[in-house]
């Protein structure tokens, strides 16, 4: 046998048995590939899933039923207002404390979905105090918030008649709130301006004649904000129904519900504002150099029309240390705003 023919049938002996190594391979990519769809397709319904009745539930990967779970009812910490809009200041660059961008709508939002579909170079985040608040909030590394709130320019029935009071309804995940190493899945409720010399019940006083609570909370993991590309933030008000806050990370999905009535949200909410801030008073959530963020969020509101991207017009007092990019905004099925904020 030639020479040049032993190398061939060498060649192809070799080829032969690395074929199916090169198989096993490619069918692992794929399988990997649809399963990473698969979960994304899951966390996408957990959103859209109504819970069965007021309080807390989990879920986990690929059921779609939600199962009670304890709730927790917390101490308020305070996420206070824009200190620069209470005292007509001009806004910083960075964003958060009302120099953030807001989704705008002409009809009722029922639903808003919070993600982050690209982030990198963030390697670290730390919660910082911010003086103007007194230096307040929960800080450290890995203590930020993830917030959607509605506006502050709309009253209810809930402002029971007070003069000037008008409805704040923040759905916020908030690590190590309550227990150190644990996350909490909540809605915080305020009546501001509500005046006088008391808070209706169960409210309780800001001291500057605002009233605010929580709703009960549901328990989550800690998730370091260098994964925060896996996580999502769905906040859903329901007239004479349920609000629900629901957050999802990888194959599990944590909610808390409480009535609308507390503040009846659902009659009045047409603006969103959706970021990652510092947790509770007023700070500020400090990435390191080189971080980029990009924020979605995405709103059902029976319409497909083109909503408004509203720059400067936040309304949570809670930071970060991210510039601002461009606002685009998206019509459809789930009108969305989206843009890009780093450092």
């Amino acid at each position: 046998m030639r020479a040049q023919t032993k190398i061939a049938l060498l060649a192809g002996l070799i080829a032969a048995t690395c074929l199916p190594a090169v198989v096993s391979a490619q069918t692992a990519n794929r399988f990997g590939t649809l399963e990473e769809q698969a979960q994304a397709s899951w966390r996408e319904n957990m959103a859209h899933i109504a819970t069965p009745s007021e309080g807390c539930f989990e879920a986990t990967y690929p059921s779609v039923i939600w199962h009670q779970s304890a709730c927790h009812q917390l101490t308020p910490r305070v996420a206070p207002v824009p200190r620069f809009k209470l005292f007509n200041r001009g806004a910083a660059q960075t964003a958060g404390n009302g120099n953030d961008y807001t989704i705008q709508t002409s009809t009722l939002i029922t639903q808003a979905v919070g993600t982050f579909p690209s982030v990198t170079g963030v390697t670290s985040e730390k919660g910082v105090g911010v003086a103007a608040y007194g230096g307040g909030g929960i800080l450290g590394p890995n203590e930020y918030s993830l917030q959607i709130n509605s506006s502050f320019d709309d009253t209810t029935s809930a402002c029971k008649g007070h003069s000037g009071c008008t409805v704040w309804q923040q759905f916020v995940y908030a690590p190590d709130y309550e227990v150190q190493g644990s996350a909490a899945v909540f809605m915080q409720y305020w009546l501001i301006g509500y005046g006088g010399s008391s808070c209706p019940s169960g409210f309780g006083s800001d001291g500057a004649g605002d009233c605010y609570k929580n709703s009960a909370a549901a328990t989550a993991p800690d998730v370091p904000a260098t994964q925060l590309a896996n996580v999502k933030l769905t906040g859903t008000a329901t007239a004479g129904g349920n609000d629900t806050v629901v957050f999802t990370n990888g194959t599990k999905a944590y909610s808390s519900s409480g009535k609308d009535s507390v503040l009846y949200l659902a009659q009045v909410w047409k603006v969103g504002e959706f970021n990652v801030v510092g947790n509770a008073g007023g700070s500020e959530a400090q990435f390191n150099s080189g971080s980029s963020i990009t924020v979605k969020l995405a709103v059902t509101d029976g319409s497909t029309a083109v909503p408004s991207c509203v720059a400067n017009s936040g309304s949570t007092g809670e930071s970060n240390n991210l510039n601002l990019g461009p606002c685009t905004a998206s019509g459809g099925s789930n009108p969305s705003i989206q843009f890009t904020e780093s450092n």
